[in-house]
């Protein structure tokens, strides 16, 4: 039985791990953390876990940490877990970090993107990016796994066997993606504020949103060359899920059925990965993921231009988030990856 610690577990982030984690069959969480509501049940924040956990939220404490846990699961804001990361592996701890603070392999993108120089260099290099889809083998025995952002998930995954194909005229990408209300969190802003973001279909950050240079950095490993992505996302008043559209040109004509073959010969044995195609919902929809870890992935050709667009669809929470973290821990584990996250989509959602 693997102990684990949830630090920062009052967030939507948080909450989602304490639900998987409630019923995985390998783990025990022994330790959650919060600043806000220390000495406080789970349930007074998360409602939905009544019943399923006897401890409180507490302040946090590295020799508590040291003393209750194997695994720390981070679910800080950005340029919070660096505070933690080093010490915690040096106490011998796994980290699993769902911030950014250590996504990214080039030390110069985080002047670049997030407009701080980042003080552990040798750490990047350590870290795991953890999608289990492409770095499943880099994934087991991990120390440190650096968790992808929600948007770069449903890009990636979009994206990677488009990539990997050989059939782009040019490796550059544009990425739509329409996002829900709770990837702005738990506490509200003034856009995320639900009388402000219901009804609405907006862009933001359209000049370039960070997540694409994670999309970057693993997309060009793929691809073996330097790939370009513009990733603009789109808020919408859905509460979960996340759809990437991934545009791209061909360089050659290729029928859907020939298309086809390659991403499913590309996502073969991924035990979370739909691919999608005709009936009555011929492309995806997050809302035929909801609450779970699948993601659905589809394609559209459009001959006469030579366009072909790419779509993944996930729930923003879950193989956005935290059920990508925990599906890496399995991995990383050696239990199978499925573990924890058996869970089918909801409908109607």
């Amino acid at each position: 039985m693997i102990r684990v610690a949830v630090i920062g577990g009052s967030g939507y982030t948080g909450g989602e791990l304490l639900r998987l984690l409630a019923v995985h069959p390998k783990v025990e969480v022994t330790y959650v953390t919060s600043r806000e509501y220390a000495g406080k049940p789970l349930s007074l924040v998360h409602p939905n876990l009544r019943g399923f956990y006897s401890i409180n939220f507490s302040q946090f404490s590295w020799d508590k940490v040291g003393d209750k846990a194997d695994t720390v699961f981070l679910a800080l804001p950005h340029k919070v877990s660096i505070d933690y990361v080093p010490k915690l592996l040096e106490m011998n701890l796994q980290v699993i970090d769902l911030s950014a603070d250590f996504r990214l392999k080039d030390p110069e993108k985080y002047k670049q993107w997030y407009g701080y120089d980042h003080p552990y260099p040798d750490l990047l290099k350590k870290s795991v990016y953890g999608i289990p889809e492409l770095h499943y083998d880099e994934l087991k025995g991990s120390k440190l796994i650096a968790s992808p952002g929600c948007n770069a998930t449903a890009t990636i995954l979009a994206a990677a066997p488009l990539v990997k194909s050989g059939v782009l005229e040019v490796y550059k990408l544009i990425s739509d993606v329409k996002v829900s209300s709770s990837e702005g969190g738990a506490k509200p802003s003034e856009g995320s504020h639900h009388p402000e973001r219901q009804n609405a279909i907006r862009p933001y950050d359209a000049d370039g949103h960070r997540h694409a240079a994670e999309a970057e950095q693993e997309l060009s490993l793929l691809a073996n060359k330097e790939v370009k992505i513009s990733l603009i996302p789109h808020a919408v008043s859905s509460v979960r899920g996340a759809l990437a559209s991934v545009h791209g040109w061909l360089s050659e004509n290729i029928t859907e059925i020939e298309f086809w073959k390659k991403v499913v010969d590309f996502y073969r044995n991924r035990k979370f990965v739909r691919v999608i195609r005709g009936n009555i919902h011929p492309y995806p929809d997050t809302k035929y993921v909801i609450g779970s870890n699948y993601v659905d992935i589809g394609f559209a050709i459009e001959d006469r231009l030579g366009r072909i667009t790419m779509f993944s669809a996930i729930d923003n929470l879950m193989k956005g988030a935290a059920g990508q973290a925990v599906q890496a821990f399995n991995v990383s584990q050696g239990f199978d990856e499925t573990e924890g996250l058996k869970i089918p989509p909801l409908r109607p959602a």
